[in-house]
């Protein structure tokens, strides 16, 4: 295990961040498995209905106050960035952001600069050299990168900040991050519970 993984498995958010390294009391039962689901998500999602993955936006640009301290770097750091919208039987479920250092996008994980709508999963889940940290969770705000990129996309129809749940986590390979952070729409949340329904499961046995 390299000292970069061993840092960030031992660091904790700073006051500013709204990222928590635990479920809230708050959260329901079904809100709690998938913030801290382990494994991919698209493989989850698939479990509930018909996925389809968009591609909304891939850039350079720099690193966000509020994500910069995920990745060891300071803040407008250039990184690349990617950006999807899924949905589950056409309904937008999930938008997810993930990014890593623009210098690691040309080598370690330059494999992220070619996948175009096929889901991160594809190139995370066959190395044994990729290691993941463990799931932060939070409630989005006005302010939130997050949340900014996801009202850029939906417009008039983003729900508002408050509704929306995310998680986020990263990926080492050989020393160099990349983090994946998925936010959950509240049209999701009803479609999983039908999904579970469907299946026979109860909230236990998600």
């Amino acid at each position: 295990m390299t000292l970069a993984i061993i840092w960030f498995m031992e660091l904790f958010p700073p006051h500013y961040s709204d990222w928590l390294a635990s479920p809230s009391p708050s959260l329901s039962q079904q809100q709690k498995y998938w913030l801290f689901r382990p494994g991919a998500l698209t493989a989850g999602l698939r479990n509930v209905g018909n996925l389809h993955l968009r591609v909304v936006r891939e850039q350079a640009q720099g690193l966000h106050q509020n994500e910069a301290w995920m990745l060891n770097r300071s803040p407008r750091s250039p990184v690349w960035l990617r950006e999807i919208v899924m949905s589950i039987n056409g309904t937008n479920s999930v938008f997810a952001r993930s990014f890593t250092p623009l210098a690691a996008s040309h080598s370690f994980w330059q494999g992220m600069r070619r996948l175009r709508s096929r889901p991160l999963a594809d190139m995370l889940y066959h190395d044994s050299q990729i290691t993941r940290s463990r799931f932060f969770a939070c409630r989005l705000n006005d302010q939130h990168p997050l949340y900014r990129s996801a009202r850029r996309l939906l417009g008039a129809q983003c729900p508002p900040a408050h509704s929306m749940l995310a998680r986020c986590s990263v990926f080492w390979r050989q020393g160099q991050p990349l983090l994946v952070a998925e936010c959950f729409l509240p049209e999701f949340w009803p479609l999983a519970a039908k999904s579970a329904y469907d299946q026979g499961l109860s909230l236990k046995e998600l």
